[in-house]
């Protein structure tokens, strides 16, 4: 059956009349387009929130699912259906466990942290004005600028004491507003996380309907090729999110144990906060040395030094030899390209952007390589080298 081609190109000219009337509409009422946006994203942020929890929370359950049960649903499938909410409990064990340790291993020690430190701080001001005495020779110039540093303990806390009180002030005057936010974030979570548990029970059946929406209403072959980017989008993220924490894991645990054998003080806690900040590749574990540097650097100099050269070796054990095998080849993405990632995505969103962009963008690296070797195919092109390309 043959279609005139006039119809398809009136067909057209409709659709894009229609599209441009749309978006002339929108122009015109950005602000009324925006407000109806941001009611909508608040609608849809319970549910956003959740698909993200889901994301997360399924790599740990998978890997204790395949690793438990894996035997045991072929054994026994009455057992074998209980996997799942056995495998779900046992993450969120797992992550209240993360949480406790840090409430009340690191919160208290950090508390116990800056007490010292405010001690520390009164008695390196004057060693601090003693050695630059001796290395300026007694400049006078430079030693009235020197003079004028001074640091009271007693003031110190009782500025901390009246921030917290203008604080509590503060928040007293906002009960009504900070209870309904927190109830607000209460339900919001809770939905969140409800939508979560169904999206992890049900996954199998929701991947065969999403399926078969997008083989209903596009053509096979765009939808063969749009389920194989979502594929590997998610094996990219779930990848990297795996070997990042166990690289920040590992790192955190090797700073520990050395501050510990080196009897340096605030080793669990500069260890604990190098494995938070190494999430944020590249530049994240070179925060957590400069706070630590620095909280040593109270006690000790000669310590902070040593801290510094320890940080350098184990920086390079870790990117030469732990890094390559932990994370290895799970993003697939040369190292400038990390490197572009990371600076671009901490520009534009922060330390979310860094950690979104690099998985991101080695998506797009992958899909572009695919294009460009089938391309290359099409052109009956085998191999290309610096001077001479070898066709088929």
């Amino acid at each position: 059956m043959l279609v005139d081609p006039s119809k398809i190109s009136v067909k057209k000219i409709r659709e894009l009349i229609v599209f441009t009337a749309f978006l002339v509409a929108a122009l015109w009422k950005f602000d009324v387009l925006l407000d109806v946006l941001k009611e909508i994203w608040s609608i849809l942020f319970p549910f956003v929130l959740g698909g993200v929890i889901a994301f997360v929370t399924n790599v740990p359950m998978s890997f204790l699912e395949k690793k438990i049960f894996t035997k045991v649903k072929k054994e026994n499938k009455a057992v074998g259906k209980l996997a799942r909410p056995i495998s779900l409990l046992l993450t969120i064990v797992l992550g209240i466990g993360v949480i406790a340790l840090v409430m009340f291993g690191v919160i208290p020690q950090l508390t116990r942290t800056m007490g010292t430190l405010v001690m520390s701080i009164s008695d390196f001001i004057p060693q601090m004005q003693s050695w630059i005495r001796e290395f300026s020779h007694n400049n006078q110039e430079i030693m009235k600028l020197v003079d004028q540093v001074q640091f009271h303990p007693d003031q110190a806390i009782k500025w901390g004491i009246s921030f917290l009180g203008n604080g509590a002030g503060n928040m007293m005057n906002t009960t009504m507003s900070a209870v309904g936010s927190i109830v607000s974030g209460v339900a919001t979570f809770f939905i969140a996380f409800s939508f979560s548990c169904y999206i992890l029970f049900q996954k199998e059946k929701l991947h065969i309907q999403i399926r078969k929406v997008f083989f209903a209403f596009l053509p096979k072959e765009k939808a063969e090729a749009f389920l194989r980017i979502c594929s590997l989008t998610y094996r990219t993220f779930a990848n990297f999110l795996t070997g990042q924490c166990l690289e920040a894991i590992i790192l955190g645990c090797m700073f520990c144990v050395t501050l510990s054998i080196l009897r340096m003080p605030y080793a669990l806690l500069i260890g604990v906060l190098i494995a938070f900040t190494a999430l944020v590749p590249i530049f994240g574990a070179f925060i957590g040395c400069a706070v630590g540097s620095f909280l040593i650097f109270m006690v000790s100099p000669k310590q902070a030094i040593l801290f510094i050269i320890v940080f350098l070796v184990l920086q390079q054990i870790e990117g030469n030899l732990i890094y390559p095998h932990v994370v290895g080849e799970s993003v697939g993405l040369p190292s400038i390209w990390v490197l572009a990632a990371v600076t671009i995505g901490g520009n534009l969103m922060g330390i979310v952007g860094m950690l979104v962009f690099i998985p991101l963008l080695s998506v797009l690296y992958t899909i572009f390589r695919e294009f460009v070797y089938l391309r290359l195919k099409e052109r009956h092109i085998k191999r290309v080298t610096k001077t001479e390309i070898e066709e088929m």
